[in-house]
Parts: structure tokens; C-alpha cells; sequence
């Protein structure tokens, strides 16, 4: 799984995900590219499970980039604990995606393939996607 080695503050505030993405939004290494349409937070695992899917489609064949990378720690309070007291403890690490946002890139396979691959790896993340190819972009 990806999190950061480490983090200037332990916690952060929320803060607003909306808009278009004006940085990564093209294809930079591959051929082929898994795009998002919709604003979401991508976790660590959600990621991990994507690439997954993807590598064992594609027989570790080709070459996988990840554009994202979650940096952004969210807290949870235990169960059953009572209002206020402050803030919860770090759970897990999530990327704030923005539509346009490049989230997966291959090369060295056929566009059938990395078509199929992309498919399965968008069914394990909470964003509507698109398949996109170097020339479209």
C-alpha cells in the first residue's frame, strides 16, 4: 500500500474537492490512460487493489505508472465514543482526485488489452472513468 514516509502535520482538515484538474491531466509516460470524471478521495487500498487487477490481466506484461498518490491522512473516532473530545487518530491515506485527474497510465500492451485491464481496475475505485489513449489527449 502507498502513504507517505512522512507527514508535516499529523492531521488535516477536510477542505473542498471540487472543480477540474488543471495539473495531470494528460498522458505522460504511456499509451493508455484510466482517467476520472468525478471529484472523489481515492484511498491507499482502493489504489492498490486497481493495480492489482490490472497487472494480473495484463501477466506483468507492459509497464503500469500511478499518477496519484494519497497524501492526506483521515482520522476516525472509536466506537461508541461520545461527542467531542477533540479529534480522532489517522486511519488511513487518501488522494484527492479531481475530474481530469490521469490516475493510471500503460504501455507495451495491445489497446484491447489495456482497454479490459483499465476496466477492471475502474470497477475497484469510487470515480466514474474513462479509457484514453495518447492521441485523444
Amino acid at each position: 500500500m502507498l502513504l507517505p514516509k512522512k507527514t508535516k502535520f499529523r492531521k488535516v482538515r477536510k477542505g473542498k474537492n471540487k472543480g477540474v484538474a488543471t495539473s495531470g491531466n494528460y498522458i505522460a509516460f504511456g499509451d493508455y490512460g484510466l482517467q476520472s470524471m468525478t471529484n472523489e478521495r481515492i484511498t491507499s487500498r482502493q489504489i492498490e487493489s486497481a493495480r492489482q487487477a490490472m497487472t494480473r490481466y495484463i501477466k506483468r506484461g507492459g509497464k503500469i505508472w500511478i499518477r496519484i498518490f494519497p497524501h492526506t491522512p483521515v482520522t476516525r473516532k472509536p466506537q461508541d465514543v461520545k461527542m467531542g473530545s477533540g479529534k480522532g487518530n489517522p486511519e488511513f491515506f487518501v488522494a484527492k482526485v479531481k475530474a481530469g485527474t490521469v490516475l493510471f497510465e500503460m504501455k507495451g500492451v495491445p489497446e484491447d488489452l489495456a482497454r479490459e485491464a483499465m476496466r477492471l481496475a475502474a470497477h475497484k475505485l469510487p470515480v466514474k472513468t474513462r479509457f484514453i489513449r495518447r492521441e485523444d489527449a
